[in-house]
């Protein structure tokens, strides 16, 4: 049984999408800012979400799956255009991207923040964001709020010019490194640590997940099941151990700063619940499901 967290007040912020199974002629709510705001509401979380939407069926059902979820959206923007979207595969239950039109209307009219949005976001416990989001140009300001931000860089830890500008703002950095070598990945997260990254945490698959907080390296197998589908794998992971990790902080800030145990202990226990999170998101379809029919 995974334990909820408490009412932890969290935003995602950035793409949303529809992933679009060829095979099958249905499509998927998802998208890392939209996925971390799906999963931390599933977790018991206060969860937000803010972005951008095109005027399309697949806007439309991406906002009607946030209604329903009850997840608060009031801050987004709406453009005609495009939504997001991606065209996925599935091969023994490993989704594979075909196509994608790299956040639709999001990139003529990427998030700028205004006054009110910073006061807003002020609010909250957390932000999430992603190398998808068009959003890095706004984390200078989202930093001055004094909210932590917590980064996907997916495969894009690799371009310099984006860890420059964006880990120095970055609280916790989420790596995809595929079947990277043990040996290479803690070379990776020292570098990303020496960017600017506070803890980063490198996930791979089917091997595992690492984390580096400047002193130390964790490592946490996954708990392998049969997967119906692997698509929000990592988001969940990254979700349940942001949760957990924000959850002991509020719990007893001067203990998670003080007592190096307690705070390794939170950092393993973050791990399992990422681990057992994920597993479960892998035994469901889409991202979190709400499939229903695309025409092209």
């Amino acid at each position: 049984m995974f334990r909820r967290c408490k009412k932890l007040k969290v935003i995602g912020i950035g793409d949303n999408v529809c992933d679009k199974y060829v095979n099958s002629g249905i499509m998927y709510p998802g998208g890392q800012a939209l996925n971390f705001s799906v999963y931390s509401k599933q977790l018991g979380a206060d969860s937000s979400y803010m972005g951008i939407f095109g005027r399309d069926a697949v806007a439309n059902h991406v906002i009607k799956i946030l209604d329903g979820l009850k997840i608060e959206h009031s801050r987004c923007r709406q453009y005609d255009g495009e939504n997001g979207y991606a065209k996925v595969n599935l091969r023994n239950g490993d989704r594979v991207f075909v196509f994608s039109n790299k956040g639709g209307i999001a990139k003529e009219h990427p998030l700028e923040l205004t006054d009110e949005d910073l006061e807003y976001i002020s609010t909250f416990k957390l932000v999430h964001t992603s190398n998808n989001s068009y959003f890095d140009k706004q984390l200078k300001a989202v930093h001055s709020t004094g909210v932590p931000i917590s980064y996907d860089f997916s495969g894009k830890w690799t371009d310099q010019v984006i860890v420059k500008n964006v880990a120095p703002y970055v609280s916790y950095a989420f790596l995809s490194c595929g079947s990277i070598s043990t040996e290479k990945v803690q070379q990776i997260c020292k570098e990303m640590k020496e960017a600017g990254c506070k803890v980063v945490i490198a996930t791979r698959g089917s091997i595992g997940a690492m984390v580096f907080d400047g002193k130390h390296f964790y490592e946490q197998k996954p708990r392998l099941v049969e997967a119906i589908d692997t698509l929000g794998a990592g988001d969940s992971f990254a979700t349940a151990f942001l949760l957990s990790m924000i959850e002991n902080i509020e719990k007893d800030p001067k203990r998670f700063e003080e007592d190096e145990a307690f705070y390794q202990e939170c950092i393993i226990s973050a791990m399992k619940r990422g681990n057992q999170f994920s597993a479960k998101t892998c035994m469901v379809r889409g991202a979190f499901g709400y499939g229903v029919p695309f025409v092209e």
